[in-house]
């Protein structure tokens, strides 16, 4: 981008603990955040009520605990590695997540992943004010309007001084939540562990995709943060490890807890409550919760700017938190377990394309201008790890969006492929999208350093 839009590199990153969050495109970042800081934010980001809530749809049914176990560790580990993988080049380029794009899609064709982002926080914005708000009126036995209304507006207050919210969920929220996630592990493993619900994922492979979903889903707004992280090594340990940890963990605790104080369903929410003393506990994770509210909507905001690179993220935080808020208060989320794989459906290649092309590419060659051009070829990749997806696993709905999913089952009937394959449409689409675009980078990169 030209120096009008995204300011020069400094030759070394800022130093000043107090420096904010630029308002603009237009204002250099600050780089004031360490190991501590940014693994500190990825754990407590991975400290979410949804994890053990999107458990239910990992249950093996028919096999052992184990086995449900082994899914999420896979899922973690594979969701935690490509999200570590996304998350570095920002510390280097210094960029938002959708203006890094810039150099894979092109300035104008990163409009299209950086629309579609604005849609997913907004949507996953709105789904952690429902989570927050039915644990506190369930725990404390009161309305939920209240609690939706706290929930948005103290997570826009978050919003408008982010760097300030990223530094205290680092160092202090993240011990908060240790110690009430340690509580309801011993609690539950203390209380006899029964058969899980018979309804879930059709296979392991599908499990995992499941699990994969949600470090993925934060693969857009990654950059976001890290590029406030001192070095690209600081950004892949503490966004990979930081987030896979707490993933692994709450995952299990889900199951755990449907394990030992379930009815047999999927409620989640009501078995940890069931844990003595366990709505305490529930009410800090609560409270820990509004971390992920904040973070999808200054995303929110910060993707806009890719759109327009002037206009204040303090104002368009405080408009998308206005309209999460709302949604909130009238969403249905019956639809969440589609809203995970159409998630992965779309992101999963294209953070496929981006690790190959990136990391192929010579260092200081990656183009985030005004006048970056469209790279056909890497489009076709995404394009193509899409369609891989849909292809594997088509994304579930019903209702209106029927058609969608009736149109894929089609496909997959024409090319032969059994609509109960198994296989893990994250690593098929991954698959497609790295293979097509190594393709394409490996000669170019080739014929480069030749050159040079």
């Amino acid at each position: 981008m030209s120096a009008s839009v995204v300011p020069d590199h400094p030759s070394a990153p800022s130093s000043t603990s107090s420096a904010e969050a630029p308002l603009t495109l237009t204002e250099p970042p600050a780089q004031t955040l360490g190991m501590r800081d940014t693994f500190g934010l990825w754990a407590n980001l991975g400290v979410s009520l949804l994890l053990p809530v999107a458990a239910a749809f990992a249950v093996l049914p028919g096999r052992s605990l184990g086995a449900s176990i082994l899914a999420i560790v896979t899922g973690a580990v594979i969701g935690a590695i490509l999200l570590g993988l996304t998350a570095a080049p920002a510390a280097r380029e210094r960029v938002p997540a959708m203006v890094l794009l810039r150099g894979l899609l092109g300035r104008r064709v990163s409009y299209v992943p950086t629309a579609l982002n604005v849609v997913q926080c907004v949507g996953w914005a709105t789904f952690e004010i429902v989570i927050i708000s039915e644990a506190a009126s369930r725990a404390l036995s009161a309305p939920r309007w209240p609690f939706v209304l706290a929930a948005g507006l103290l997570a826009t207050v978050m919003a408008v001084r982010p760097l300030g919210a990223m530094r205290v969920l680092g160092r202090y929220a993240v011990w908060v939540a240790l110690a009430a996630t340690a509580y309801l592990f011993v609690r539950v493993l203390s209380h006899p562990l029964n058969a899980l619900p018979h309804e879930g994922a059709v296979s392991f492979w599908t499990a995992v995709d499941v699990v994969i979903a949600m470090p993925i889903s934060w693969f857009p707004l990654a950059a976001d943060y890290t590029r406030h992280s001192r070095n690209a090594r600081t950004a892949f340990v503490g966004a990979g490890v930081g987030y896979g940890v707490s993933t692994i963990a709450f995952f299990t605790l889900g199951l755990l807890a449907l394990a030992a104080y379930g009815t047999g369903g999927f409620d989640v929410v009501g078995a940890l409550l069931a844990v003595p003393v366990g709505a305490l506990a529930v009410l800090v994770l609560v409270a820990l919760e509004l971390d992920e509210v904040f973070a999808n909507i200054y995303s929110t905001a910060v993707s806009t700017q890719n759109f327009a690179a002037r206009v204040d993220r303090r104002l368009l935080a405080v408009a998308v938190g206005g309209v999460a808020t709302v949604l909130a208060l009238v969403v249905d989320a019956t639809s969440y377990e589609a809203f995970l794989f159409l998630i992965g459906a779309v992101f999963v290649p294209l953070a496929g394309v981006l690790v190959v092309a990136y990391y192929l590419a010579p260092r200081g060659s990656w183009d985030v201008s005004e006048t970056a051009p469209a790279r056909v070829p890497l489009i076709v990749g995404w394009a193509a790890g899409f369609v891989a997806y849909q292809l594997t696993l088509p994304t579930y709905f019903d209702g209106v969006g029927a058609g969608w999913t009736a149109w894929w089952a089609a496909r997959q009937a024409n090319l032969g492929i059994p609509a109960d394959n198994g296989w893990s449409a994250s690593l098929v689409s991954l698959a497609v999208a790295s293979l097509l675009t190594a393709a394409v980078t490996v000669p170019a990169t080739l014929r480069a350093r030749r050159r040079s």
